[in-house]
């Protein structure tokens, strides 16, 4: 009875919780209603999204595995050229790297519904309008990044499906003028060329491309939003250590100390929920990313020897697109496992001597925890930070160097 009179009170402890909690989701929101993933990982979805959702999963799913499967079939056993697979390898991995964090999304999304409610509950328990603002200019920023992704990432593949098959060269096969398609394969099943099976074949790929991109962007998005959560909670616990060296009365600094150390556990729990959420999406990025960022930087040199200007500028922005999600995710890893450690000298600097042994201790082991920060990893096996990010550049070169070789 306790706990349920305790939730009652706290659900009004921040009179615009619902601004608040639609201004952190709406950008994640708007894309993940688009591929289906939404009614998911949100609980307060009506019986008809989820019927909507159901729908639109087998149905982009389907037209997933439509952009893929034959393109794939086309690779491994007809195409002989060595440099049309490689030029094809580049999007038929991204198309399958998409697919697999598309099946994440959805088998992981109790994991990532249990994370956006304690998003929610948190903006419910702000009671300090300096905490609100700090917690704002978190959720400002995410979707600022979450922004710039979608912007990149759309850009590139608009420029890649409507402007360079039609305006870059090698559009002739013989003395015939060829209707591009992104990915070949199709010609054992149709007559590509002919209509209306070019449009539906062509209009079943654009498709394809932005259900591919809109889950980059939704995964990349609930990334970014569960991150700088954390890093605004660990703010508010800073700034609640700094009013504790401001207060002079004992009972009022004893109440404000149990509330930083009961806050900071739960922020260690959500943290291990995030990092069980992200872990294998952020894999599947590192991998993705070393290995398209490699075959743009392959494909920008072989137009450059082309002279074909179209094609270059695509690649280039593709390139700059794969190559600020991946810093992103490194970002944030950074940024995260930095917050997390500072809230061990913070809570050393206040006058901890002063206290009653028992919530000195407490103390002690805030600040020990604290020396192991929590971190963001790519399977349990890669640690996502700067550094991380200066060694998928390198091997991305080192693979450059290596097909570059074998091309020649």
């Amino acid at each position: 009875m306790g706990d349920r009179s305790h939730n009652r009170i706290i659900e009004h402890l921040n009179s615009h919780y619902k601004n608040d909690i639609n201004y952190t989701l709406e950008m994640c929101r708007w894309v993940l209603k688009l591929i289906g993933i939404w009614p998911l990982v949100y609980s307060g979805t009506s019986k008809l999204e989820k019927i909507v959702s159901i729908v639109l999963l087998i149905t982009w799913f389907s037209d997933l595995l439509f952009a893929l499967v034959p393109p794939g079939r086309y690779i491994l056993f007809e195409e002989k050229n060595l440099y049309i697979r490689m030029k094809l390898l580049g999007p038929t991995s991204f198309s399958l790297a998409s697919t697999i964090k598309y099946c994440y999304l959805v088998f992981k999304g109790p994991i990532f519904k249990r994370c956006i409610v304690h998003v929610e509950r948190d903006w419910k328990m702000v009671d300090d309008p300096t905490h609100r603002i700090i917690m704002l200019r978190n959720a400002s920023f995410s979707r600022n990044l979450s922004t710039l992704c979608a912007v990149f990432l759309y850009s590139a593949g608009l420029a890649f499906y409507t402007v360079m098959p039609f305006l870059s060269k090698g559009r002739m096969k013989g003395n015939q003028t060829v209707k591009p398609l992104i990915y070949p394969g199709y010609d054992a099943f149709f007559d590509t060329q002919s209509s209306p099976n070019y449009e539906i074949i062509y209009s079943i790929q654009c498709f394809s491309a932005f259900i591919r991109y809109s889950v980059t962007v939704g995964a990349f998005s609930l990334a970014v939003i569960f991150v700088t959560h954390i890093c605004g909670q660990i703010q508010v616990q800073l700034a609640r250590l700094e009013d504790f060296v401001e207060k002079k009365e004992q009972e009022s600094r004893l109440k404000l100390l149990d509330i930083v150390i009961r806050d900071h556990a739960k922020i260690l729990k959500f943290t291990k929920n995030v990092e069980k959420a992200l872990s294998e999406i952020c894999l599947t990025q590192i991998v993705e990313s070393t290995l398209v960022i490699c075959l743009l930087e392959y494909y920008c040199l072989r137009e450059w020897q082309n002279n074909d200007t179209v094609a270059i500028s695509t690649y280039f922005v593709y390139l700059i697109s794969f190559t600020f999600n991946i810093l992103i995710f490194c970002y944030i890893g950074e940024v995260l496992s930095e917050q997390c450690s500072q809230i061990g000298p913070a809570s050393y600097e206040i006058d901890w001597y002063n206290l009653p042994p028992k919530q000195a201790c407490n103390l002690i082991l805030v600040n020990a925890i604290s020396h192991y920060p929590p971190k963001l990893t790519a399977g349990k096996i890669i640690e996502l930070s700067l550094y991380t990010f200066g060694s998928v550049l390198q091997t991305s070169i080192v693979y450059l160097n290596l097909l570059r070789t074998v091309t020649t």
